[in-house]
């Protein structure tokens, strides 16, 4: 069976080491790139992270370097204390010897999908900031990309930076909208769905028993997530954003869609709301219910392969060294 190629737009990120890790374990997948993003951290930070990771995994794809600024709005601060200084929770600096793609992420995406029309998915789970370029600079790839699976969105729900927006989207509304408006086969997960799913601590305990390598290290940025999110909800968990966007393509019927045109609030106190849209734009489909149950037990399945896959993977590289 041939695998799913998938490219991963990231901002690494706890949540996003969680996802990538899942994408390179779970075998039907085949991530042959990651582009990185400003967002949880500086893009420099991203970059680095998302190099380490692929360290980690012993995956030597592709990473390409994204945008450092949204299109209009001044940045936001990173979301230091929610994944700490450097994205990985209390951990320091990771160090990697791997340089990045030379060719800027909206480069690296264009050349990627267009060498693979209508094969690859691309999963962004940061702003849209690099997708938005990627438009600017080759317009039809929207009818190139096989789908587009966005994490990020608050439709029916409150968002999570403000009453109205959800992160991912507030970082940069104007490429949201740019994103929304565009021809593709769009998903979005975003809010309505991830706020219900969750991992508490056993739960990663039970990843670093079976993979004590990168399940090890998963537990370890786990506890400074579940730390901050039990200091605004009052549970002793982390909410599975990123990994539900990737696990929505392995496992697409845990959740429920329902078709919405959408756009962006992109200023005044509703920035960055994901709103129901009344202009003539192709729908999105928007997740709205899931069985959070079933995502978090396929989650920590896989995850537990981790290392398993990686040995896997080692064996590769030594035959092709």
């Amino acid at each position: 069976m041939s695998k799913q190629k998938l490219i991963i737009d990231t901002d690494p990120g706890i949540d996003d080491a969680m996802a990538i890790h899942y994408a390179f374990a779970h075998e039907a997948l085949d991530l042959i790139g990651l582009t990185t993003i400003f967002g949880n951290v500086f893009v420099e930070q991203a970059t680095r992270n998302a190099l380490w990771l692929t360290d980690q995994a012993s995956r030597p794809i592709p990473v390409s370097q994204g945008a450092a600024t949204p299109l209009a709005i001044t940045p936001n601060a990173p979301s230091h204390y929610v994944h700490g200084d450097e994205g990985f929770g209390d951990l320091p600096a990771m160090i990697t010897t791997r340089l990045a793609d030379p060719r800027p992420a909206h480069i690296f995406l264009a050349d990627t999908i267009r060498a693979y029309p209508g094969e690859v998915i691309l999963c962004p789970i940061g702003p849209l900031t690099n997708i938005a370029r990627l438009l600017d600079h080759d317009p039809a790839i929207a009818t190139l990309v096989k789908k587009l699976v966005i994490m990020g969105g608050a439709v029916d729900c409150a968002g999570n930076v403000s009453a109205f927006a959800e992160a991912n989207i507030w970082n940069d509304p104007h490429a949201a909208e740019r994103v929304f408006a565009a021809d593709w086969d769009m998903e979005l997960i975003g809010l309505d769905v991830t706020s219900h799913i969750s991992c508490d601590a056993d739960d990663f305990l039970s990843i670093a028993k079976e993979s004590p390598d990168i399940g090890g290290f998963l537990e370890r940025i786990s506890q400074f997530y579940i730390n901050f999110y039990h200091s605004i909800i009052g549970r002793h968990v982390c909410l599975m954003h990123d990994p539900s966007a990737v696990i929505s393509i392995t496992d697409e019927t845990a959740f429920e869609y329902e078709n919405i045109p959408l756009e962006v609030v992109c200023s005044g106190e509703r920035i960055g709301a994901t709103i129901r849209s009344q202009q003539k734009r192709r729908p999105v489909r928007v997740a709205k219910a899931v069985n959070a149950k079933q995502v978090q037990e396929i989650f920590l399945d896989i995850c537990k392969q981790s290392d398993k896959i990686k040995k896997q993977s080692d064996k590769i590289q030594a035959s092709n060294a």
